[in-house]
């Protein structure tokens, strides 16, 4: 059984959940971790990240060595198409509790599965993650909550397992925080002798069985 604070939000249906049963177990044994599997017309995109919540160009290419032949046999997505493996990016969807603790301090968007009061979205500054209650906290605007327009933000707190998504909202300052904690991997691997990809827009390309294209992309915009 996953631990608590490491199981995602699994919203995925169809070839997606399909190709989400057989990646997870697969990128997990690498070191890596699942953060959605997506089908949109004929583009395949797993987006993928180590554990402190990085994905370099070498890391999609090691990951779509060892996934895409496993795809190839299992066959779960009909037709042809194009497997991209990304990193989440800047903006990135939060699907995980550690997620949410990470990113504290910033803003998200949150969308229930089932209305609270009539309302699915929300928006505010992540609190973080509530263990005892299973809970993602999170500050709304007074009206948000049913407050004084122009009153003190409300601290509420939303369901993990009733989440049907969740995303940091782009911003100055997360742009600053996430230039700080990619200097901050880098300094490290340089110290461990370890070279980073620091192109935000490089991508890798090679071919796959029935002509299908692979693309590697890190998502950092």
């Amino acid at each position: 059984m996953k631990d608590r604070k490491t199981r995602r939000i699994a919203r995925e249906t169809g070839p997606a959940e399909v190709v989400a049963r057989i990646a997870e177990p697969i990128l997990e044994d690498m070191g890596y971790r699942l953060v959605r599997v997506r089908l949109a017309g004929k583009d395949l995109q797993v987006m993928a990240e180590r554990p402190d919540g990085s994905l370099t160009i070498d890391d999609c290419v090691e990951i779509t060595r060892a996934l895409s032949p496993v795809l190839d046999v299992e066959d779960p997505v009909p037709g042809s198409y194009n497997l991209e493996i990304s990193s989440p990016g800047v903006a990135r969807p939060l699907v995980r509790p550690e997620d949410f603790e990470r990113w504290a301090g910033f803003e998200a968007k949150i969308e229930m599965e089932t209305p609270i009061e009539g309302q699915k979205r929300f928006r505010g500054i992540l609190e973080g993650y509530d263990a005892e209650s299973d809970e993602v906290r999170l500050f709304v605007p007074a009206e948000t909550a049913g407050g004084t327009e122009g009153g003190e933000d409300v601290l509420i707190g939303l369901a993990f397992e009733d989440i049907a998504s969740a995303r940091l909202v782009m911003s100055d300052a997360l742009l600053a925080e996430a230039g700080r904690r990619a200097r901050a991997r880098q300094d490290a691997a340089a110290s461990d002798g370890v070279a980073l990809d620091v192109d935000g827009h490089a991508k890798a390309e090679n071919g796959a069985k029935d002509g299908r294209r692979t693309r590697c992309r890190r998502r950092d915009g």
